[in-house]
């Protein structure tokens, strides 16, 4: 899959998008968070980036130490490496890295994983696509692989999971951990249940109605998947690509849809859900700058507090100067 095949195409709903809804987004981001915090966040992110290059590189993995999967791309592979690289000092061990290539990644961003993730495996389009063509045939899955290719967070379920046997863990790049995370590591030795973190309230996307009558069961509360774990072996595509196409033919796509997707699948199971005190979604501006928690995750206002706090206390730890 080449960059340009892993764009969206120009649609008229993605031009109207661009054109309309993008900026109007962004405008009202600015009215809500203050244009100088935006500013602020925005160089941030810069220094971040360069930082990023000059970490140590985590030691090297046991041969049969627990895999721990991003993906991640060319835009994101510094946020990929700084949550990796934190794990890695958090937890006092060292986990087997996969990166699950989005299409974008160039051999220099490739060459910085494997310097600064030794021994990580990445997953590259021509592999993703062997996969999907093996497990998942366009033929039977016509609306999962098109809309993977529009919606990249649907990829989280179908590139990483197709074809792939047992318990694996996916971890969104844009978080960071700060204190042994007991009760992760203690999954990622022995899963036995679906593993998820808590969000700050239920965020779907969807008439909750919708989700319940779609999935058979009533959805549980406030699922967020920025910490995912899933029985490979265990997921039902065929219902995911029915749920799929109802959803988009009822209600269109959303941002959330693939976490609504997952919580769909936890709908009357087993499930674990990590303490919300130690996995924080969404921390505020005082947990960001004076991190207690194990890990953050930093979605909607509290990406600000990513970019203008939280990653250079990260480095700080991992004994790189920001």
């Amino acid at each position: 899959m080449s960059q340009a095949a892993a764009r969206p195409r120009l649609t008229p709903g993605r031009l109207l998008y661009l054109g309309w809804h993008a900026p109007l987004g962004r405008a009202r981001k600015a009215l809500r968070e203050g244009p100088l915090n935006l500013w602020l966040a925005a160089r941030g992110e810069q220094a971040m980036y360069a930082a990023a290059e000059t970490l140590p590189p985590c030691p090297a993995p046991a041969a049969d130490a627990p895999e721990v999967t991003f993906l991640s791309g060319a835009r994101f592979w510094r946020q990929t490496v700084f949550c990796a690289a934190s794990l890695t000092r958090a937890a006092g061990r060292a986990y087997r890295f996969v990166v699950v290539d989005d299409g974008t990644l160039a051999p220099g961003d490739a060459a910085h994983l494997a310097r600064l993730l030794p021994g990580v495996r990445i997953q590259g389009p021509q592999e993703t696509l062997a996969r999907l063509d093996a497990h998942l045939p366009q033929a039977r899955y016509p609306v999962l692989r098109r809309h993977r290719l529009a919606y990249p967070h649907l990829r989280k379920l179908t590139d990483v999971h197709a074809g792939r046997r047992g318990w694996g863990l996916v971890l969104d790049s844009d978080m960071l951990f700060f204190a042994r995370p007991q009760a992760l590591m203690d999954w990622l030795d022995a899963p036995a249940r679906p593993l998820h973190m808590v969000d700050v309230a239920d965020a779907y996307g969807y008439d909750p109605a919708l989700l319940r009558d779609i999935a058979g069961a009533p959805l549980p509360g406030r699922v967020n998947v920025g910490v995912c774990g899933l029985d490979s072996d265990a997921l039902d595509w065929d219902r995911l690509e029915a749920w799929c196409a109802r959803l988009l033919a009822e209600a269109g796509s959303h941002y959330l849809l693939e976490q609504a997707l997952t919580a769909m699948l936890f709908a009357g199971a087993e499930v674990q859900a990590l303490p919300a005190e130690a996995y924080v979604v969404a921390p505020a501006r005082a947990e960001a700058r004076r991190p207690t928690a194990a890990l953050h995750h930093y979605v909607a206002e509290a990406k600000a507090w990513y970019f203008r706090f939280a990653w250079r206390e990260a480095a700080r730890r991992l004994g790189t100067a920001p």
